[in-house]
């Protein structure tokens, strides 16, 4: 018995990196996988046996003795990604969660960046992630609104660069910390309707992010960059055990898992006048708020 059993589970970008384990890890939980790549390059480039990737996945599974299709629509395709949970539905009978990996890098200085570049990974992050939980979600609403039981999970994938910030990525940064925003409205949103929605930070070693490697234990041969680490976290994310948590990112470090705060509100300045703030005064108020008042600065 698995804690996926009976579930259907999409995964996006599922031919390699992160997407590929985490297809093993739900296949090996025992749901049912529909593993989507486009089987594009690093840079969102096409690739000879576009769906290959996808493929192999899926021999994977089945090799396992689990169940697993591949599909080969591009995440940017509104149209593609309704009929993709379509034809989930109808060949499986359910949709139970979505599992939104899909992406590629195209870093530059934001003076070199192109708008093309800039769009791009926009496209593929942000869109491709709204367009298919857009969908999922419209399902999941109809079954509710029918009177049907609904479990259903929306799992979202940001980064660092999204939450902390990373040189060379204004797109995908700005991509990233958009998507657990959006994770998190999602979560408040589809509450009435039994479906939750998180986002997890995985750090890993992937091909988008090889150079970052420590190496395995040599003791033990595990490495707390493989990308399967993160895996776990997401199949109980899609688990009906899961459903207390919603509208959170979940930073994954190898063998840990850290509740990632949002955005709080610190120290502050208050006018002197008790009135509204003025130009003149801003200049020292925030000096001092920031730490950066010359000393024996007073008032």
């Amino acid at each position: 018995m698995g804690a996926l059993d009976g579930r259907v589970v999409i995964v996006t970008g599922g031919g390699r990196g992160l997407g590929r384990s985490h297809c093993l890890e739900l296949a090996r939980q025992g749901a049912t996988v529909v593993v989507n790549d486009l089987g594009v390059g690093l840079r969102g480039e096409q690739e000879e046996n576009s769906v290959g990737p996808a493929d192999e996945v899926v021999g994977e599974i089945t090799a396992m003795g689990g169940t697993a299709i591949s599909d080969g629509t591009s995440v940017t395709d509104w149209d593609g990604m309704a009929a993709l949970v379509a034809r989930t539905v109808e060949t499986f009978g359910d949709l139970s969660a979505v599992v939104n990996n899909a992406g590629f890098l195209r870093d530059r200085m934001l003076t070199a960046m192109s708008e093309d570049d800039f769009d791009a990974v926009i496209q593929v992050h942000l869109k491709g992630t709204f367009a298919l939980t857009r969908h999922a979600c419209t399902y999941w609403r109809d079954q509710v609104k029918a009177g049907k039981p609904c479990s259903g999970r929306v799992v979202t994938t940001t980064s660092g660069a999204g939450l902390f910030g990373n040189v060379g990525q204004t797109n995908y940064g700005s991509a990233k910390a958009a998507i657990a925003t959006f994770s998190m409205i999602t979560a408040l949103e589809m509450e009435r309707y039994g479906v939750t929605a998180n986002a997890i930070s995985p750090i890993a070693a992937t091909r988008m992010l090889a150079t970052i490697g420590r190496g395995a234990d040599e003791s033990t041969g595990w490495d707390p960059l493989d990308p399967a680490n993160a895996s776990p976290v997401v199949a109980w994310l899609c688990s009906e055990g899961s459903g207390w948590l919603s509208g959170n990112v979940l930073r994954v470090d190898g063998n840990s898992v850290y509740r990632v705060q949002g955005w709080t509100v610190g120290d502050g300045y208050r006018s002197k006048s008790g009135e509204a703030l003025t130009v003149d005064e801003l200049g020292i108020g925030l000096r001092k708020l920031y730490g950066a008042a010359p000393r024996g600065l007073g008032g």
